[in-house]
């Protein structure tokens, strides 16, 4: 469209001598009606415009465009879970649109339950609060189960089965593993695998066993990053026996950490956090508060908290617990020196335990090696806090071995050939394991490879099959916290994306493949309870707390 300069003013000003009555226009090009702005107009609306004045040109363009729309559309739809939307015919009893309903169930980090009561608004968890009757939790959580809200309704979670990335059904995946099965049962299960992450499910580790009684040359591995190795080596190491140790917090005095975040990561530092404050609150005939020293290599929750920090190297920590036991006479303990920034501290620490036997505590971090934690059990001992403070109970662990040996015999067994059917329940060890096991490139080796985890990761990457697990609130299970109760984990929704656990994967290589996770979980306690006791009010107790293994724990 030209310019003002175009303009024949003087038509213009004639034609508005001529009119009469109010006018609008949006430019003086509109007003002089001219050539270019017609053509303006023109170019204004789409190509064919002209066509929308003829009813049939018009649903002809209509038709069109919402064709390519519905092209377009399909090419970037996702699957969606099938929904059901329908008002209740019979509203159940105990919904109140807008009233929550709390149900108690447990969440596991690293294997270990944490008890928990879940909000949930018609239907659909919204909330993750502490069970204030569970000994692990007494009503509080930790980032950790918090977060398992998150998790749920994660838009990145695993939603479809599939084989070497295509979708399959569930049906097909159960022929492809049943054939395996079938075909394992000629040689009693030889080159079949099982890796999961700890269990302290009693229910799953009955399902293991009976696996391995069906295919005895079978083997069953477990492999967690975080995992407790070093803690149940140094048990070992101390005792001659694997034992679980928990701490009451609440009645010591004096606590020394080397190198342990009991306030921030540990199994049951829920629990722990809630004793140790209360060590820490002056009241009624309460005159003093506990006091804590820390050893630490790097910063957490518990040398946030401690009265006396010092920070050390990792190699130094050792170091450290060895001049506490040579300071406070412990049996088979050398002589020996703390780092010189931690010296001064350590004395302090060692007069402080003396002074207060049988209520004080010395905790090493669960990735401390195995010497350090048998440092700390005799240390403990010649205080005489086993017992009071530091208490032994039988292992929590379903299968209490060190994970990093059983993985790597995976890998060579993979790698001699000797592996053709692998089963991979939860953890990501493709990403995790150590790297000089190449455990990746193992999974690659193996003739058939299944995988069960809530989310497509590098694990799933190497597999051939991967099946989406159902969430921690989508399905039947129990589970053991710190120090050995056992809760029930209950669904409080169907699985949003038809997830499996691993209960109902182990089950499909029994000879009743169609039991679900409520059926098998109800069938273990229907037959490890008392005669008409399951189902009853109250939760199973913890085991009694133990006497140390026969033998006296010394320095190594």
């Amino acid at each position: 469209m030209s310019g003002h300069r175009d303009l024949d003013l003087a038509s213009i000003r004639a034609s508005l001598a001529g009119a009469s009555g109010p006018e609008y226009w949006r430019s003086l090009e509109e007003l002089a009606n001219t050539g270019a702005f017609q053509e303006y107009l023109h170019r204004e609306f789409p190509e064919q415009a002209s066509e929308f004045t003829d009813p049939v040109g018009r649903r002809q363009f209509l038709r069109l465009m919402g064709a390519s729309l519905a092209l377009a559309g399909v090419t970037a739809c996702t699957r969606q879970p099938a929904e059901v939307v329908v008002p209740y015919v019979r509203a159940p009893e105990e919904i109140v649109p807008g009233k929550p309903l709390f149900f108690a169930t447990a969440v596991t980090l690293g294997g270990y339950a944490t008890g928990v009561l879940v909000e949930s608004h018609e239907g659909r968890p919204t909330k993750i609060e502490g069970n204030p009757g569970h000994p692990a939790s007494l009503g509080a959580t930790d980032i950790f189960a918090q977060a398992q809200i998150l998790a749920l309704y994660d838009p990145d979670r695993s939603q479809t089965l599939k084989q070497q990335g295509d979708i399959r059904t569930w049906s097909a995946f159960l022929g492809a593993l049943r054939g395996v099965a079938e075909a394992k049962r000629g040689t009693r299960g030889a080159g079949l695998r099982i890796l999961t992450t700890t269990v302290t499910s009693p229910t799953l580790a009955r399902q293991m066993a009976d696996f391995l009684a069906a295919f005895p040359e079978a083997k069953w591995h477990q492999f967690e990053a975080a995992g407790r190795d070093n803690v149940r080596a140094g048990a070992q190491l101390a005792y001659g026996a694997v034992v679980d140790t928990r701490y009451a917090f609440d009645k010591a005095r004096v606590v020394v950490s080397l190198d342990a975040d009991f306030l921030g990561t540990m199994p049951g530092s829920v629990r722990y956090i809630r004793d140790f404050a209360a060590s820490r609150r002056v009241r009624g005939e309460t005159k003093e508060m506990s006091r804590l020293y820390a050893v630490e290599s790097a910063a957490g929750n518990t040398g946030a908290k401690a009265d006396h920090r010092v920070a050390v190297r990792p190699s130094e920590v050792e170091l450290a617990a060895r001049s506490l036991a040579s300071a406070l006479g412990v049996p088979g303990a050398p002589r020996a020196v703390a780092p010189a920034s931690a010296q001064k501290m350590m004395e302090a620490a060692a007069r402080d335990l003396l002074a207060n036997r049988g209520a004080s505590i010395v905790v090493a971090g669960d990735e401390q090696p195995a010497s350090v934690h048998a440092i700390c059990h005799a240390i403990n001992g010649a205080l005489g806090n086993t017992g009071v403070t530091a208490l032994h109970t039988e292992p929590v662990a379903a299968a209490p071995v060190s994970q990093l040996q059983s993985l790597g015999e995976l890998v060579s067994d993979i790698n001699g050939g000797r592996v053709d059917a692998l089963l991979v329940l939860g953890g990501n060890p493709a990403y995790d394991a150590p790297a000089d096991l190449r455990f990746g490139d193992a999974l690659e080796k193996v003739a058939f490879t299944a995988r069960l985890g809530l989310y497509e990761d590098e694990t799933s990457a190497r597999c051939q099959w991967h099946v989406p697990e159902a969430h921690a609130l989508e399905a039947w299970s129990d589970a053991r916290s710190f120090d050995g109760t056992v809760s029930i984990v209950q669904p409080l929704i169907q699985p949003l994306y038809g997830g499996k656990s691993a209960h109902e994967l182990i089950a499909t290589l029994s000879d009743r493949p169609e039991r679900n996770g409520y059926d098998v979980v109800r069938e273990y306690w229907s037959a490890s309870a008392a005669s008409g006791r399951f189902g009853a009010t109250g939760s199973p107790a913890a085991p009694a707390a133990a006497p140390p293994p026969a033998g006296s724990a010394a320095c190594a």
